[in-house]
């Protein structure tokens, strides 16, 4: 499958924090090999004026998922600490739109869609396509998806720049293959033309 980008397009990559990534608190393992990638799709919307989102956990310090509180993930990306910010590394234009989710104590949320205001600045910005990748496959970015999908989006993965925790080894590929029987399209950069 190739797409060319149009007035439309957007990419939203998801959660790529600190704490996801090698040496966090709770790594994605080799969670740090999509930045590069993400760098080359941030490189080329922008180039082309697309919009750029990208989503982040910004939870209070007692939130609902944390283990400490009765969930199942150790403490991570609490707002405004390093583990939730984004690395450095990651090129960022200037007017990229920050969609903070998970940021109230009694509920969690993995979608970059539950309770944020990214349909609202989507839909107001004309969006039609949405091109997603980020962190963890199987879990943020599988929910972000299916929200996409849900909501209408002609929706794309980016099978390149996604990784998975994979509990069990084939996680991610089934979260993969699960987006797709969704009716999202998987694509890589090379098939992506402008």
């Amino acid at each position: 499958m190739k797409a060319k980008l149009a007035a439309g397009d957007a990419l939203i990559f998801v959660d790529v924090q600190n704490d996801f990534l090698p040496g966090g608190s709770l790594a994605v393992p080799a969670g740090n090999e999509i930045i590069p990638i993400l760098n080359r799709y941030i490189a080329l919307f922008h180039a082309y004026g697309l919009a750029i989102f990208a989503t982040r956990d910004w939870h209070p310090p007692d939130h609902c998922s944390f283990i400490e509180q009765g969930g199942r993930w150790p403490p991570h990306c609490i707002e405004a600490s390093p583990g939730a910010a984004f690395p450095a590394s990651l090129e960022f234009p200037c007017d990229i739109h920050i969609i903070s989710k998970a940021t109230t104590r009694e509920k969690d949320a993995y979608s970059g869609f539950a309770d944020t205001p990214l349909n609202a600045l989507l839909r107001s910005s004309g969006i039609g396509r949405v091109f997603i990748g980020g962190l963890a496959t199987e879990y943020c970015v599988l929910n972000t998806v299916k929200d996409a999908l849900q909501l209408g989006y002609a929706t794309f993965i980016l099978t390149d720049a996604v990784r998975a925790i994979n509990s069990s080894s084939d996680d991610g590929q089934h979260a993969l293959e699960e987006m797709e029987h969704l009716g999202a399209v998987p694509i890589h950069f090379e098939a992506i033309s402008a």
